[in-house]
């Protein structure tokens, strides 16, 4: 039976303050809570049905775990249809990228506040095998449940970094350019494609920030068809399309 102080504890990290305090964060679901015990991260226990833990016991040899019903699982859960497992994380420690030694492509994210769009951009990245996020101190948290349920586990292979942009990018070499979603920007199918860089995507609502216009050194943009009625993409579904093009084989 789980105890009130266990379920405390794991209600506590659905918000932000205590996964920074404690240094852990919740993944939920079978996907997820897998890819999270064989990839890097630290699965510090496992919480789940006692079906689940027969099922998958060969794989997680030597973490703990403990048996908890159904019903339990919805007061623990950040979700609104619980799953029959949940593990506790530890959050990686990681160091933002040094711009000057960035030999590949980087996505740098402005503002985005939605936790699902954070999360299927993550999983794109790793799609597309872009291993670095840069996030704007004011983008939704990466360990967010809802963000690391969009995932689907790719946050177990792809590192999100929250830094200053504006400083970040400021240190930039002459060499690696910092390619920016924009409205008047060039067609992203004409853009030059070095193979590195920041591919540097906006906010939902409002786009770049003003102030990174200055780091911008190859606007694009993504050309509606003809007569489309839409204002705007999403910015998820932008990301797809902007990490297509730039790391598509033979580009």
């Amino acid at each position: 039976m789980l105890s009130k102080g266990n379920s405390k504890y794991l209600r506590s990290l659905h918000q932000n303050k205590f996964r920074r305090k404690y240094g852990q964060f919740l993944a939920e679901g079978t996907v997820n809570v897998l890819d999270f015990i064989s990839g890097p991260l630290k699965v510090i226990q496992l919480y789940a049905t006692e079906k689940w833990l027969t099922e998958h016991e060969a794989k997680f040899s030597g973490i703990k775990s403990e048996v908890v019903s159904l019903k339990e699982m919805e007061k623990i859960s950040a979700l609104k249809n619980p799953s029959e497992v949940l593990a506790i994380v530890e959050k990686p420690n990681v160091t933002t990228p040094d711009i000057s030694l960035i030999n590949n492509y980087v996505l740098g994210l402005d503002n985005i506040k939605d936790p699902g769009n954070l999360g299927t951009i993550i999983r794109t990245a790793d799609w597309f095998g872009i291993k670095d996020i840069v996030c704007s101190g004011e983008t939704v948290d990466a360990f967010n449940p809802k963000v690391v349920q969009a995932t689907m586990g790719s946050l177990a292979r792809v590192r999100v970094h929250y830094t200053n942009l504006a400083a970040w990018l400021g240190n930039k070499p002459g060499d690696l350019k910092v390619f920016g979603a924009v409205l008047n920007g060039k067609d992203i199918r004409k853009a030059a494609k070095p193979g590195k860089g920041i591919l540097l995507i906006g906010s939902e609502a409002h786009g770049i920030s003003k102030t990174l216009y200055p780091f911008i050194d190859r606007p694009f943009r993504i050309p509606a068809a003809p007569g489309a009625g839409a204002e705007s993409l999403n910015a998820a579904v932008a990301t797809a399309i902007v990490c297509y093009e730039f790391c598509k084989t033979g580009s």
